[in-house]
């Protein structure tokens, strides 16, 4: 951050700090989202922005970001929160991106573990997505923490890695379709048997409510396969900043928004 920026954002910082708990306040004293969900997007973009150039960083200033959104959350009776944090898509980048990567992941699963296990943050964490073609280390890591936070009291945290809409939609046919012929039903009936409960009962985030509201990061205007069975009711909100940058108050201006519009679950 150049000098310029460093002293506009110092000026402005008392009067965000104003605005800031006068939002709180706000969004506190109405009803809110009971499950939040999050397109973590644009780490790269932001590090490229403040001329970092390390594999990473801006992944790992992102991962960093999730916390603070976790202690945000934590008095406004968010029950549910979900995170995309890494798409079957970005599975593809060139080898140290993806080393970087997963090194980030491992040391942030790590860190949410301990924090989980501590009584004044408890949670029970999640992960959704192909685990398999993760690399071993990773899978070995998401085993381990969603063992030891099963029975976790509090909200609950749900992380996307590897994740893909339509890969879900296809796992959870497969699943269904594979159950229904070994209790034996026959072929010709097996059509019969799929319908809205059935399917949505072995989607991954299956035994938890859809979100409510879903915030996207970075100024992409669109959801690219993130939850696309869960997400047809949910209010959508986008926002410019990317996600390393992301505050507080950004936070605070989506969920008011989302408190200001009118649910029709429909039409």
């Amino acid at each position: 951050m150049d000098e310029g920026r460093k002293m506009a954002a110092a000026l402005a910082r008392p009067a965000y700090a104003i605005y800031t708990r006068r939002l709180r306040r706000d969004v506190r004293a109405a009803s809110g989202p009971r499950h939040l969900a999050v397109i973590l997007d644009g780490n790269r973009r932001w590090a490229a922005g403040e001329g970092l150039s390390e594999a990473g960083a801006g992944h790992r200033r992102g991962a960093d970001k999730i916390e603070e959104l976790l202690d945000w959350c934590a008095p406004l009776g968010i029950e549910e929160i979900t995170l995309w944090a890494l798409s079957n898509e970005n599975l593809g980048r060139p080898g140290p991106q993806l080393d970087a990567l997963f090194e980030v992941v491992c040391d942030k699963l790590d860190a949410l573990e301990q924090r989980a296990l501590r009584p004044e943050t408890a949670m029970r964490v999640r992960v959704i997505g192909r685990s398999e073609e993760l690399p071993d280390r990773v899978s070995a890591t998401i085993r381990r923490i969603e063992e030891t936070t099963a029975r976790q009291p509090g909200p609950s945290l749900t992380i996307a890695l590897g994740y893909s809409g339509r890969d879900e939609l296809i796992d959870a046919c497969k699943t269904l379709v594979s159950s229904l012929a070994e209790a034996g039903v026959p072929a010709a009936q097996i059509a019969e048997e799929i319908t809205r409960e059935s399917l949505a009962a072995r989607l991954y985030t299956a035994g938890l409510p859809d979100p409510d509201l879903i915030i996207r990061t970075s100024g992409e205007q669109r959801l690219s396969g993130f939850l696309p069975w869960q997400s047809a009711h949910s209010e959508l909100y986008f926002t410019d900043v990317y996600w390393p940058a992301f505050r507080e108050i950004d936070l605070l201006r989506a969920l008011r928004t989302y408190q200001q519009r009118v649910r029709r679950h429909g039409l």
